[in-house]
């Protein structure tokens, strides 16, 4: 199935493809952090942006700075 960037349903979503510069834009600027950021995020746990949110909230609550 080919990505169509202007129609994403369901569980599509919800996951990031890092290998979309459309969709790193968005999701760096929806979490205020860099694309590097971004990628360790995915490494760490995964591509589900309910994780990836998960994850930067614990780092920031751990004391690790998320800033871009």
């Amino acid at each position: 199935m080919i990505d169509n960037t202007h129609s994403r349903s369901g569980s599509d979503r919800l996951r990031i493809n890092f290998n979309e510069d459309y969709e790193v834009s968005h999701w760096t600027r929806k979490f205020g952090i860099s694309r590097e950021l971004l990628k360790n995020a995915i490494d760490e746990v995964g591509d589900h942006a309910h994780d990836i949110a998960e994850y930067l909230q614990e780092q920031e609550s751990s004391g690790h700075s998320h800033s871009s």
